[in-house]
């Protein structure tokens, strides 16, 4: 239940750094509400996943998730590049989170 809280978090974390683009520098109001409830939502269940997780592979797997996913949504939702060499360098972080479930004690 922990990673499944975890993974969730770092979900959230994609919707708020994703939402920050649509804020406008935070002058658009519904998007800044819904930026700021997904921030308080991720940290939320990355302090529960922590309660039985290392705070190093809850971390970085939070951090992992929310990177990848950014940068997933970025090449979809706003046309930022997708070439070789970015796809590569995000499959070689969804490789580190699933060696850091693979070598965690929980």
């Amino acid at each position: 239940m922990d990673w499944f809280l975890l993974v969730l978090a770092g979900l959230f974390e994609v919707g708020w750094a994703i939402g920050l683009k649509y804020t406008d520098g935070f002058t658009r109001p519904w998007p800044t509400v819904g930026t700021v409830l997904a921030m308080i939502v991720s940290l939320g269940l990355l302090g529960l996943a922590m309660k039985s997780l290392p705070v190093g592979t809850s971390y970085a797997v939070w951090v992992g998730v929310g990177a990848v996913g950014t940068a997933i949504l970025g090449i979809v939702l706003l046309g930022e590049p997708a070439n070789t060499g970015r796809l590569v360098s995000l499959g070689l972080i969804v490789a580190g989170i699933v060696g850091l479930k693979l070598s965690s004690p929980v």
